[in-house]
């Protein structure tokens, strides 16, 4: 990334692109009227049959898919590309061939479009996907970022300035709800299948550990908790019944776990402020307890509608708008950054 600028940002539109994983997301943002459009195009049929996403699968199928849904959000908005003011793709991050993807594309636009390039930080997007809603938060808050590649709490003093309070020493949480769903048979993806599966669950027959909960600090680890899991489905054998209460025993075990942790964040730095996002940020009982512990403790709790919690175009879109807003570009190269810390971003002061 670098703020010297090739072609002048005139603060209009930008198309936002999001290759990271195995949803193809395109959107189209104005400064001024908002989210104009957007597509997302989900590979979970594509990588089921396999029980997780296969990369070169992933990659392939962004090269068939991200062009058409480009096309497909400027018809829908009525935009050309002359009206385009700036690209933005996900660079980091995330799986490398499939980040080449959008890359390659986003660039090789803003090349041939002579406009301004810019590339996000797939966590960024997340990070603040909450700004798309009506009522965004203002800033400072606490940021609890829950995917199925990330774990993290967040301390957020303005955008570009973040501080990792905690993060996953091993699977992230939307990766053990997913590995713990195929335990039980589920298919892939396997979190929302638990969700629905853990509502039929008594959540008095079991109680699960909630993981590094009796010591301080502010990581989670959740890899123990799947093995618990598997060794209390060994133990009573498997059974409709059964499955449904391992499962509701287990998402509140990870549910209480965030909460927990949240509190800690929330006392660590003060603020009274917090937002969550990433693909369990959709879960239900997530939302119910942390909107409870908002109202009890006079804390704002944000989320993203559903839409936004998955990856998708709109977010990057928005993240990029913000950075080119601030001045900075991307340099005329194509690359990926497959592990990228947000730490290391560059602030926006506004």
């Amino acid at each position: 990334m670098t703020k010297a600028q090739h072609y002048p940002f005139t603060s209009g539109t930008v198309l936002g692109i999001e290759t990271s994983c195995d949803e193809t997301g395109v959107a189209l943002y104005h400064g001024e009227r908002g989210l104009l459009a957007h597509a997302v195009y989900s590979q979970t049929d594509l990588h089921s049959r396999y029980g997780g996403v296969v990369p070169e699968l992933a990659s392939r199928d962004h090269v068939r898919k991200t062009l058409p849904l480009i096309h497909g959000v400027l018809d829908e908005a009525g935009v050309t590309r002359q009206d385009i003011a700036g690209v933005a793709y996900t660079v980091g991050p995330g799986l490398a061939g499939a980040l080449l993807v959008g890359a390659a594309l986003g660039r090789s636009l803003a090349w041939a479009w002579q406009v301004p390039a810019i590339g996000v930080h797939h966590m960024e997007g997340h990070l603040l996907a909450p700004m798309l809603e009506a009522q965004p938060p203002e800033l400072p808050f606490v940021a609890l970022l829950v995917s199925g590649g990330h774990t993290q709490l967040v301390q957020v003093a303005a955008i570009g300035h973040y501080r990792i309070l905690g993060e996953s020493v091993d699977d992230a949480v939307g990766e053990a709800f997913d590995k713990t769903a195929k335990l039980l048979g589920l298919g892939y993806p396997g979190g929302p299948a638990l969700a629905r599966l853990a509502e039929q669950g008594d959540p008095q027959r079991f109680h699960f550990p909630r993981p590094m909960t009796d010591r301080p600090g502010l990581d989670f680890s959740f890899s123990g908790l799947k093995t618990y899991t598997l060794n209390m489905r060994s133990r009573i054998g498997a059974s409709p019944q059964n499955d449904a209460d391992i499962a509701r025993a287990f998402e509140e075990a990870v549910v209480d776990t965030l909460l927990i942790k949240c509190r800690r964040a929330l006392r660590h730095t003060g603020y009274q402020r917090l937002i969550i996002s990433g693909g369990v940020g959709a879960n239900q009982r997530l939302r119910q307890r942390l909107r409870a512990m908002g109202a009890s403790e006079t804390v704002e709790v944000y989320y993203p509608r559903p839409t936004w919690c998955t990856d998708n175009g709109a977010m990057i879109a928005y993240a990029g708008y913000r950075r080119l807003q601030a001045g900075q570009q991307e340099a005329p190269i194509i690359q990926a950054r497959p592990r990228w810390s947000l730490e290391t971003l560059a602030a926006i002061d506004d």
